[in-house]
């Protein structure tokens, strides 16, 4: 592997989680203009026209589905795509932006869980020990650190949410496995794009009180360059940018990084001065612990032997 491809990878997926960090404190104080399904349909709204300009410039491989294969697409794209942004924002407007990143943290490790029940094998000690300490990571947070509130399940609403929309992510993530076999990564994309702007517009058509044009022309310079900002930059930049770092480094050293992506949170979120507290930083360190864990044994593997 040439040493400045490798660089210049792990240089894109830090730009990438930072792109994805960044946008839970940018999208919480984007919802103090606009509506969240107004947020979500312009994020993907944005996302679909990048992506259709970058296919039209770039060009994509020709690919040839079935009808079944195609409802599968557009039905896990919509269920995947449209349900974690969904319950991503949404869930934002009643939680911290700290509390959604280290919930969505806990997604790598969820895809594999799926994988285990699917594939009808058990998961490993290591797997099972990552689950409980990030877990546990977690809870500490969305609990405020009351064990009483996790005795009588009193959670945040928001953060119900968030978690519903981090598991319909793991849910896409493992099924993308799949469809990856057919159809390519960037037509895939974007047919995820168009499905979530599809179903987020009908929602938004449904929701009388949601207006997605008036509220983003009538929002200020600020909230309209942060709705701009998650659409290109949150999505579609960040989208590429990890699937050139996959490309470079593989998916299981490219996982590593997705450890950053609460820490630029909790960096965003204190530079525009919202609250961050211990609590939040001590759970951040526990999930990025639980989650390295599975990586120990390859991480023994590439030591030198003395």
């Amino acid at each position: 592997m040439n040493p400045s491809s490798t660089m210049k990878a792990v240089v894109l997926l830090i730009i990438c989680t930072f792109f994805w960090g960044s946008c839970f404190p940018i999208g919480k104080h984007a919802l103090n203009e606009v509506h969240a399904l107004t947020l979500v349909f312009w994020r993907f709204t944005i996302a679909a026209v990048c992506l259709a300009l970058y296919i039209l410039v770039i060009g994509a491989e020709r690919f040839a589905l079935t009808v079944r294969q195609w409802i599968w697409v557009v039905a896990v794209s919509a269920v995947g795509v449209g349900g974690l942004n969904l319950g991503l924002f949404t869930g934002l407007e009643h939680t911290a932006a700290t509390n959604g990143s280290l919930i969505m943290a806990l997604s790598p490790l969820t895809t594999a869980l799926m994988a285990c029940v699917a594939m009808r094998t058990l998961p490993t000690r290591l797997q099972c020990l990552s689950l409980v300490v990030s877990l546990s990571g977690v809870l500490v947070v969305i609990t405020n650190g009351h064990l009483d509130a996790l005795l009588n399940m009193q959670f945040n609403q928001g953060d119900k949410m968030i978690f519903c929309g981090m598991l319909a992510w793991s849910f896409y993530t493992y099924c993308s496995q799949g469809i990856s076999r057919w159809m390519p990564v960037i037509p895939y994309t974007f047919v995820g794009m168009l499905s979530g702007a599809t179903v987020i517009g009908l929602m938004c058509l449904a929701t009388p009180e949601v207006h997605p044009f008036a509220e983003l022309f009538s929002s200020s310079a600020i909230g309209m360059t942060e709705v701009v900002y998650i659409g290109v930059f949150g999505t579609v930049a960040g989208y590429l940018l990890w699937l050139n770092g996959v490309r470079e480094l593989g998916s299981p050293t490219a996982a590593l990084f997705f450890n950053f992506v609460p820490v630029f949170a909790v960096l965003t979120a204190y530079m525009m001065g919202q609250a961050v507290t211990l609590l939040q930083l001590a759970g951040i360190a526990i999930v990025i612990l639980g989650l390295l864990l599975p990586r120990v044994p390859v991480f023994r593997k590439s030591s030198p032997v003395v």
